[in-house]
């Protein structure tokens, strides 16, 4: 385990620290997004909530497009869609680019339902955040940016 003294200015972080860093973060978010993922979910899977919040947030796509947003393979996106389409959170309309493509869209009901697993989860993660330290809490949103950023959302 890395020691790392505290004193009163400002040291260059080491590659040591970097590294070890990477790794209790890597941890740390994947317990943090397993514990968010069990709050608020009514019977879709994790990769369903996703792509319906990325539908909900971007708009209509194409299945390609939204399974290259979330990082998995087609085949495995076009089951999710088919099993939102069933729910109807999502509906297929045709492309009006090109006619032998189709458009996921989210539904009113499928807006709604991310709306509440979201509104769920984010209060859960609002809850374990207030039960921080202020010292804690302070990092954590001067972190932010940097967080942001890792994942391409920089405002």
């Amino acid at each position: 385990m890395l020691v790392v003294s505290v004193c009163p200015r400002r040291s260059a972080v080491t590659a040591e620290q970097v590294e070890d860093a990477t790794a209790r973060l890597y941890l740390a978010i994947g317990r943090l997004s397993r514990l968010l993922r069990r709050t608020g979910s009514p019977g879709l899977g994790p990769g369903a909530v996703s792509a319906l919040a990325t539908l909900a947030r971007c708009g209509p796509m194409r299945l390609g497009d939204l399974a290259a947003k979330e990082g998995v393979a087609p085949p495995t996106l076009s089951r999710i869609v088919a099993a939102l389409v069933e729910a109807g959170y999502v509906r297929r309309e045709p492309d009006p680019q090109d006619g032998r493509a189709w458009l996921a869209t989210p539904t009113p009901e499928g807006v709604t339902m991310v709306s509440g697993v979201r509104s769920a989860r984010v209060r859960e993660l609002q809850r374990r955040i207030e039960e921080l330290s202020p010292e804690h809490r302070e990092a954590l949103v001067n972190a932010l940016p940097a967080l942001e950023e890792l994942v391409g959302e920089t405002t």
